[in-house]
């Protein structure tokens, strides 16, 4: 019979062989890795407003939303976040994994097609899994290819008894690009499919007022005609936390069915009054964001001038390639061994092993200079090995 520690063990030993082993770390130095991209998790304010709020009570919530979890500022917040982003309602969940992982699971079944970007978060692509959907991988950001997936499914049921689902992000986290949004919307208009979009890494820094890059690429109506988006607090909000924006017939439906909120202990309360407060800070930090673009376009292109190899990045996430894993866990132990916080991302969290450069609002472009100063350092001392 199998040992199971013996299984384990030979698990362990063959991720440490392909220098894939994981291990959790605290956090030193300047931060070129968080999700933190508004400084929000360390915002002076905040603090400041907590010291209004620190004797909210409960402390938990203690029990899930439909049976004692639920409170005022709760349902506030969904208000508040739906109104902001020209939604009709949204549901406020424990994470952004749960978001998509419930939302997908609910919707989705054994009997509808559903198409993902192949780069699509774990998150995502659990929730198809679980669901039983029928899945249709499309190659990255390729609408053509999505387009031509639609149309083979058209000629399999031409009455379209099953239904259609296409998930994406829209700012894609481990490459820093984006699908082309417009395309993506004549294609639900052509071929009537539901359109679920996760907004977490573009929220709070694209679009008027940082409500995402569906408003900076989008109409109005463009937006109000997708069917879901799904939005974290625990990145630009500098909180935790998931929230989905639907129609209110579409929070009625999740409230019934999805399980991962039903049985799940509600977020803690004080979490819905600090975003409230997070999301009025947000919507006013027009200069950060503009500033935040602005030193991201200068590492692009000093990392280019100085012969680094790049994603195809449109964004403040910047992901520098390298070829191996030992590649990049050398760089990554140096760059943090000089006070820079850059983190190795390696397979299966992405394709090919990288440096993931996260960059945020409380950098300045001297953090930059020195950055690209000490990877260039870092290269020589590979080279030379």
């Amino acid at each position: 019979m199998a040992n199971h520690w013996e299984e384990v063990q030979k698990k362990l030993d063959s991720i440490r062989e392909k220098q894939l082993f994981r291990e959790t770390r605290n956090y030193q130095g300047i931060d070129f890795c968080s999700n933190d991209y508004m400084g929000m998790a360390t915002n002076p304010s905040m603090l400041e407003f907590f010291q209004t709020k620190k004797n909210i009570y409960p402390f938990g919530s203690t029990a899930a939303r439909l049976v004692r979890g639920n409170s005022n500022s709760m349902d506030q917040f969904e208000s508040e976040f739906a109104h902001f982003v020209e939604g009709e309602a949204a549901l406020l969940v424990s994470t952004g994994f749960t978001a998509n992982f419930g939302l997908l699971d609910s919707i989705a079944a054994p009997d509808c097609y559903l198409f993902t970007d192949r780069l699509n978060h774990a998150s995502i692509l659990d929730g198809i899994r679980i669901s039983g959907a029928q899945k249709k991988y499309y190659h990255h950001l390729d609408m053509n290819h999505l387009q031509s997936l639609l149309e083979k499914a058209d000629l399999e049921d031409p009455n379209h008894k099953k239904k259609r689902i296409v998930v994406t992000e829209t700012l894609f986290s481990m490459d820093g690009d984006s699908p082309d949004l417009k395309t993506l919307l004549a294609l639900k208009r052509k071929f009537g499919f539901v359109l679920v979009l996760d907004e977490a890494h573009a929220f709070g820094i694209y679009g008027v007022h940082g409500k995402g890059l569906v408003f900076r690429d989008l109409t109005l109506s463009e937006i109000q005609s997708i069917d879901y988006r799904v939005y974290t607090l625990g990145k630009s909000l500098g909180l935790e936390g998931g929230i989905i924006v639907t129609k209110k017939i579409g929070r009625d439906h999740l409230v019934n069915v999805m399980r991962s909120f039903i049985f799940s202990t509600a977020p803690l309360p004080m979490i819905s009054e600090f975003a409230s407060y997070s999301l009025k800070l947000l919507s006013s930090m027009d200069k950060e964001r503009d500033e935040l673009l602005k030193i991201a376009d200068t590492l692009k292109n000093s990392l280019k001038t100085n012969g680094f190899i790049i994603t195809a990045s449109t964004s403040h996430i910047v992901p520098l390639l390298l070829e191996t894993e030992k590649e990049a866990l050398f760089y990554a132990a140096n760059l943090q061994e000089k006070g820079l916080d850059v983190r190795a991302i390696r397979p299966p969290t992405v394709p090919s092993p990288r440096l993931r450069i996260s960059l945020n609002a409380k950098l300045k472009l001297s953090d930059i200079q020195v950055l690209v100063e000490t990877l260039v350092q870092v290269r020589e001392m590979w080279n030379s090995l």
